[in-house]
């Protein structure tokens, strides 16, 4: 049970407006007194904001049968089938939100400012299932069932004495966030939670007034940072990626600006949980991990394709019609692609992300990999462009870095030569691109990684 961790007594969740120490919780509920009213029921939780999530979590894990966790940026309309195929008998929402849009399930609003004091009956009732979404886009999002001994199967208690401030970009309603935020509570260290309605910028001067220690994100996510200048506002002991593709380019990037922390990326999917860490500062991971079986996971590549078994794998994705998670062995095909070169296996994209030039393949992470070597790349993405004799031609947008020159010319014509020559070199000729767009940045979906529809 979540709650009955001894080191929640020393954590603070710290949102963007208000904080709230969980000691205080100790005596009190942020659901009105009406915890009791949600034993056993399974629960959506759907908040606009992360710290009411989080308090909702730790006060419901235990008590409910089930509780689905609903990122804020989930259109209501794809609500409905999640609250059928989940049996949702009870929502918790904000304050400010009303009934009527969760029409016919019982609402319960929950409050971060103000906690009631009470006798609170914080019974362990059972073995609350953690449901979470997996980032649907052009359609409903699975969800993969979760325990809390799965979700936290790969997290190592703190040093004694050490004091930790951990921060995330990710939200914590997704897996990477959740992990994070686990970690924060297991470690007994405070938590500054990101938010939607404020920049990076704003985000990063925050952390820094707050001392983060430990911060997370994807690879996208730090680049946007590193965009920054406000990226001089922390100055971390441990920076972590993970979420995307993790290229040489962005670990030396990230070593150079914050030399005196440490640079891991790891490896983790919503389905089959965190598969591995990486702390070497280089791309990829070691071949020797293939076929190790160490702290209950086990990995294998089958088609070229990295595959996972491990305790902290999600049991099963909820719904009748629902695909197995995983399959006879117990292994997740997670659909990254790796490949072998020398002893350390690299990831090159995903399978179902193929961009197909002709009926030859290209992962448009290997090309991105390559444009962002040039030193005056900030990020890219590559993309498909129609083609009536191919197919498919490949085709990127670029952002520079601040500073940079972009050539004599008005357009940057030596900078795209410049770039195009070195994907000449590193990549067959279908997979360069046929055309380099400069822009002044790339959306980032909610997830974290770049938008790529």
């Amino acid at each position: 049970m979540l709650s009955a961790e001894k080191s929640l007594a020393d954590c603070t969740l710290i949102g963007r407006e208000t904080s709230v120490s969980l000691r205080d919780l100790a005596g009190c509920s942020s659901l009105a007194g009406r915890l009791d009213d949600l034993r056993g029921r399974s629960v959506l939780i759907a908040t606009h904001d992360q710290l009411t999530a989080g308090l909702a979590l730790i006060e419901l894990d235990g008590i409910a049968r089930r509780m689905v966790l609903c990122p804020g940026d989930l259109p209501r309309d794809r609500l409905p089938p999640i609250i059928a195929t989940a049996e949702i008998d009870a929502i918790v929402c904000d304050e400010i939100d009303g009934a009527s849009d969760f029409a016919g399930v019982e609402c319960f609003a929950i409050r971060s400012t103000q906690p009631l004091g009470a006798e609170h009956n914080r019974r362990e009732h059972c073995r609350t299932e953690w449901v979470l979404l997996t980032s649907g886009t052009t359609s409903d999002p699975k969800m993969a069932v979760h325990t809390l001994s799965s979700l936290t199967g790969a997290i190592k208690s703190g040093r004694a004495g050490e004091t930790l401030v951990w921060s995330t970009f990710y939200d914590v309603r997704r897996y990477g966030g959740l992990q994070i935020f686990l970690r924060a509570l297991m470690s007994g260290a405070s938590l500054v939670l990101s938010s939607a309605e404020e920049s990076t910028s704003d985000f990063l001067l925050r952390a820094g007034a707050h001392g983060v220690t430990n911060i997370s994100g994807t690879p996208s996510h730090w680049r946007r940072a590193l965009m920054s200048p406000s990226a001089h506002a922390i100055a971390p002991h441990y920076v972590r990626l993970s979420g995307e593709i993790v290229d040489q380019v962005i670990l030396d990037n990230l070593r150079a600006f914050y030399p005196n922390a440490s640079i891991v990326h790891a490896f983790a999917s919503t389905e089959a949980g965190v598969g591995f860490d990486v702390h070497d500062g280089m791309a990829g991971f070691p071949s020797s991990l293939i076929g190790q079986h160490s702290n209950d996971v086990e990995l294998k590549v089958e088609d070229g394709s990295l595959r996972i078994r491990s305790t902290r794998t999600a049991s099963r994705y909820l719904g009748k019609s629902a695909d197995a998670l995983a399959d006879a062995d117990g292994f997740v095909d997670t659909r990254d692609m790796v490949e072998l070169r020398g002893d350390r296996y690299y990831f090159v994209g995903r399978r179902d992300g193929i961009i197909n030039v002709g009926g030859l393949k290209v992962h448009p992470e290997e090309v991105e990999a390559v444009i962002n070597r040039h030193p005056s790349v900030q990020m890219s993405l590559v993309r498909a462009r129609k083609s009536p004799i191919t197919g498919a031609l490949v085709v990127a947008d670029v952002v520079v870095k601040s500073g940079s020159p972009m050539s004599a010319s008005a357009d940057g014509q030596q900078l795209k030569t410049d770039i195009l020559d070195n994907c000449r070199r590193a990549l067959a000729p279908y997979k360069v691109p046929t055309m380099l767009r400069f822009v002044p940045s790339l959306e980032v979906a909610p997830s974290g990684k770049l938008a790529r529809l």
